[in-house]
């Protein structure tokens, strides 16, 4: 019962941030906004860690199976991706290197501004 508590919590905050988006206006997906809602509320220490636990660590043991409908959704487009694989593979590459460039660069920064 535990586990459906935090779940029904978890998915009262990506309600709000749909109603957030609709009400308004803003071009962020409501899922983003209510994300960022349970950032906030995680970082000032109004919900505790504690408490979405266990629905985090059976989302993160079950991720895969999120990737499904994106997966089936990209065969969809599977013309659009034959005429432009090439340009999709470069763009994938440089960004995979800017990825690593900037989170390197940034604990760099970070673990000397703590001294460590």
């Amino acid at each position: 019962m535990k586990i459906l508590r935090q779940f029904a919590f978890i998915l009262a905050l990506t309600l709000l941030g749909d109603l957030i988006k609709k009400f308004f206006n803003l071009p962020l997906p409501g899922s983003v906004i209510g994300m960022l809602i349970l950032f906030l509320l995680l970082s000032f220490k109004v919900v505790k860690v504690e408490s979405l636990k266990e629905i985090s660590s059976f989302l993160l043991d079950h991720l895969a199976f999120f990737f499904v409908p994106g997966g089936v959704g990209l065969m969809a487009y599977m013309g659009v991706l034959k005429d432009n694989w090439l340009a999709i593979c470069i763009i994938s590459l440089i960004t995979t290197i800017l990825v690593f460039f900037i989170t390197g660069t940034s604990i760099q920064f970070l673990r000397k501004r703590r001294g460590n």
